[in-house]
């Protein structure tokens, strides 16, 4: 049967893929079909024309004949009603207002045979550290797992770091821009999900944190992952400039409620010529405005130029709020 699909190079097809599942597009109802050389990835009749502009790697939006997927059994079809969760290593996490939180987590269980804790929320992400309160629905009574993501291992505890796995896509698409002698500042690393592949793919990474819990897994990681050229440590942002200069090629802002009160150390730390990764929580009234406005000032202010790379809108975050990265240069 023709279907709408995501046409994309095969060695491409898993992080596309990927990226079409956090956006909510895929049309999981037909089989992936491939040819010689492409990927053909089903989505939702509704796919916007604009999607292949918010992936990581070129494709094109096409009609293609593919086959029905045979009937699964899936939490949905278990339940009658598709639960909100999200998984971390061998933990499910259920959104602290789902209403049924045993009978959905009896569905994962059965659904997903590594699944071995099943957690619910009891607050949102608060705190200076952005950590959250959990309660044991089934399962292991621990709150630690490792969660594998694009060949890398991450120990973490979900009740001491913030950790989430939605971004995988965004990581991948800021990773892939580094070249071999570059250095990174990843100024809000947390347990290291940008600055663990970013140190296979350049010269040196500076990974910074303010939450000791975080830096412990951190290390603890970069051994797990066997690198070398990671140096982790605990320190405020504010202090950066004074302790590390003008070294980056890359800095990397991915606290995106509180970024926008670090540009000025960024700005500091990036060489001329390099690239900072700013992450902000926007309205949908204006998603660039305000966050261009607070870059065009802090640039000035310090008597640097800028150019804008790329503006976008990585996932909504919640009604008419979206998480938003804009790249740019630093002159």
């Amino acid at each position: 049967m023709e279907c709408l699909c995501v046409k994309v190079k095969k060695r491409f097809g898993e992080p596309v893929r990927q990226a079409l599942a956090e956006m909510d597009l895929l049309d999981n109802s037909y089989r992936l079909s491939a040819d010689d050389a492409c990927l053909y990835v089903p989505v939702i009749d509704d796919c916007p024309e604009e999607v292949c502009l918010n992936l990581p790697y070129a494709a094109e939006l096409v009609k293609h004949d593919l086959q029905p997927n045979k009937k699964q059994v899936t939490p949905e079809s278990l339940l009658g009603f598709s639960p909100s969760f999200e998984i971390v290593g061998d933990i499910a996490i259920l959104d602290g207002d789902e209403e049924e939180p045993e009978k959905v987590a009896r569905a994962l269980l059965e659904f997903r045979k590594s699944l071995r804790v099943v957690l619910q929320e009891e607050s949102g992400i608060t705190g200076e550290f952005r950590v959250r309160r959990f309660r044991l629905v089934a399962g292991e009574d621990r709150t630690e797992t490792m969660h594998r993501d694009h060949g890398y291992r991450y120990l973490v505890d979900v009740a001491k770091v913030y950790f989430t796995p939605r971004l995988s896509t965004e990581r991948q698409r800021v990773v892939l821009q580094l070249k071999p002698d570059d250095v990174v500042v990843d100024m809000f690393a947390g347990v290291g999900p940008y600055s663990i592949p970013a140190a296979k793919k350049c010269s040196y990474v500076y990974a910074i944190d303010k939450n000791p819990h975080a830096v412990e897994y951190l290390q603890k990681n970069i051994e797990i992952n066997r690198l070398d050229n990671v140096e982790a440590f605990v320190a405020d942002a504010r202090d950066l400039p004074g302790m590390l200069g003008q070294v980056a090629d890359h800095v990397i802002m991915n606290l995106p409620h509180n970024a926008c009160d670090f540009v000025d150390e960024a700005v500091a730390l990036t060489k001329p010529g390099g690239l900072i990764h700013y992450y902000a929580m926007a309205h949908d009234d204006d998603l660039f405005g305000p966050s261009l406005c607070l870059i065009e000032e802090t640039a000035k202010k310090a008597g640097r130029e800028f150019e804008v790379l790329v503006t976008r809108s990585v996932r909504s975050y919640a009604p008419h709020q979206y998480n938003i990265c804009i790249d740019m240069r630093i002159y």
